[in-house]
């Protein structure tokens, strides 16, 4: 065996430690990425998304259609289940899937708002945003399959539209909507179903950015800004970052997309995919991780009881105003007998005839309550104290509660009709052409409620008023950069905390506490005494230990 020589052993321990000294920089870089994105980025690393099929050359989708029905049936000879499925889903029933039937929870029961108010009386209108064709026709079926929209979801051309006043259903022929003036165009039936694929941001914004009636009138973190946002706006969805879409973290099995915000929670445990790699992905947790900051940072021990939304969305609307109040007791007015608009700073109407008194505002910061995922709600069937703001809905959850944390809300407030006699929130009857008893065509309110309260099926005594609502929105979009997240004084402050509304627990620097204080002042004080008293010991001993050497 030859043996090695002195040059042999410099380069092998060279060689050695510019390995180690990489592995070094390696393993540095590595400490220094918190684990929760590290996980986070393991768990989205794969960005493209493979398909198994083409449907521009499937024969079957080359026929000639005239109707969304029509397109649907084709679908189905493929897509067997897919109705059946989708039937069974919130988004076709607008029903809570969890609770009885009978107790009519849902925009299609005895749910109510404080923006809309309720669809009873103006199915045409609100169905435009339901996942089916002729809602409001009165042989509406919904077991018939073939009206389930397969388009609204699933086309990529952007060029199909449901009208806004055709329960669903697109145009025939070329038609104006009165309400904006716009023109709108019958699809092109092939060319759309020929292009269906998973759905994009403009498949679920086109309701849900769109709802209420305009763009960021419900949810103050949902707007048109995110069709194309950058990763200032939301570090998600940022086409210039991870671009992701809906569904990347709206799970979806079986048609049922995971986000609900009813009773029961979208999410009943909290669990990431590095413990189960099936889990739904709804939470931040799923990717981020339970401890998603480096060891020893703070942060990580406020998990258990603040959520990640808390911190990193400081503020909601940042590029479109958000509506947070809207009075529809001032609804009515008129110029030269007509019903009029009127425009605000903000580029958004702050009077309409029609509707009433708006506010609208940009970066908002959110409000704070404690929340388990479960949103509890009163119906137009329940009594109400109207000597008071009256809550339509409300989030559940509490200190003790270990599923509950910190969450940031948007709170949308108004004033809306009541029954004076028997103490309940009224529904009108809103759209629709003069002697139908809609609002908008009688202008007459008793007339309205009478018409919306029939179709409920509920009584309405004949006497009405008005009455303060609020009503709660979850932030858990518009995530921004983590340069941008929230400082530890924004909450930990006596003047201006965020958190100054929840009380029963002692936050420092934010609540003051004289037993706490007491002690510790007394330990401070006991500290400087012991100081003080070592030194002086230290002082007397030297001193008698000098006099001994003399």
């Amino acid at each position: 065996m030859k043996r090695l020589s002195f040059k042999d052993c410099f380069h092998c321990s060279l060689a050695f430690g510019l390995l180690f000294f990489a592995s070094s920089e390696s393993f540095a870089d590595q400490a220094e990425q918190a684990p929760g994105r590290t996980m986070a980025r393991q768990a989205t690393k794969t960005t493209q998304i493979w398909i198994t099929t083409d449907h521009s050359k499937h024969e079957i989708l080359q026929q000639a259609f005239t109707s969304g029905p029509e397109v649907t049936k084709a679908c189905l000879a493929c897509h067997s289940e897919a109705a059946a499925q989708f039937h069974k889903t919130i988004h076709w029933t607008w029903l809570d899937p969890n609770v009885d039937p009978q107790e009519r929870i849902g925009k299609a029961g005895l749910s109510v708002n404080n923006f809309c108010i309720s669809i009873h009386g103006n199915e045409p209108r609100c169905t435009s945003c339901h996942a089916g064709y002729g809602w409001a026709d009165k042989s509406f079926d919904f077991a018939d399959p073939t009206k389930v929209d397969c388009l609204v979801c699933h086309e990529q051309t952007g060029t199909y539209q449901k009208f806004p006043a055709g329960a669903g259903n697109p145009v025939p022929e070329p038609t104006v909507f009165k309400g904006n003036g716009k023109e709108y165009f019958p699809p092109d039936w092939n060319k759309v179903a020929q292009s269906v694929g998973r759905p994009t941001r403009k498949n679920c914004g086109v309701c849900h950015f769109l709802g209420g009636g305009g763009d960021a009138v419900k949810h103050g973190d949902l707007d048109t800004s995110l069709m194309k946002p950058d990763k200032q706006l939301d570090v998600h969805m940022g086409v210039d970052g991870q671009n992701f879409d809906c569904v990347r973290c709206h799970s979806t099995t079986l048609h049922n997309i995971a986000g609900r915000t009813y009773s029961t929670p979208a999410a009943m445990e909290r669990k990431s995919l590095v413990e189960d790699d099936l889990v739904s992905k709804i939470t931040c947790e799923s990717c981020h991780t339970s401890r998603p900051h480096k060891p020893g940072e703070k942060p990580n021990d406020h998990t258990d009881k603040v959520a990640c939304q808390s911190c990193h969305i400081p503020e909601f609307a940042r590029v479109n105003p958000t509506k947070l109040w809207w009075d529809w007791s001032q609804a009515g007015k008129k110029k030269d007998g007509k019903p009029y608009a009127v425009k605000g700073p903000l580029g958004k109407p702050v009077y309409d005839s029609k509707k009433g008194d708006f506010l609208w505002a940009k970066s908002v910061k959110p409000e704070y309550f404690w929340y388990n995922g479960s949103i509890n709600a009163i119906t137009a069937k329940d009594m109400i104290n109207p000597g008071q703001t009256v809550q339509i809905n409300w989030p559940v959850g509490n200190q003790a509660d270990q599923n509950s944390r910190i969450a940031p809300f948007k709170v949308h407030r108004g004033k809306q009709p009541y029954d004076k006699i028997n103490k309940t929130l009224l529904i009108a009857r809103l759209f629709g052409k003069k002697g139908s008893g809609a609002y908008w065509g009688d202008w007459d309110w008793k007339t309205a409620f009478t018409s919306g309260m029939e179709k409920a099926g509920l009584n309405f005594s004949g006497e009405f008023d008005w009455v303060e609502t609020s009503y709660v929105f979850p932030i858990t979009h518009m995530v921004a950069p983590k340069a941008k997240s929230l400082t530890c004084t924004e909450c930990h402050s006596k003047t201006n905390s965020r958190l100054a509304n929840l009380t029963g627990f002692y936050m420092p620097g934010r609540d003051g506490s004289k037993v706490i204080t007491f002690a510790g002042w007394a330990t401070v004080f006991g500290s400087l005494a012991g100081v003080l008293v070592h030194a002086l010991g230290r002082i007397f001993t030297n001193g008698r230990n000098g006099r001994k050497e003399k």
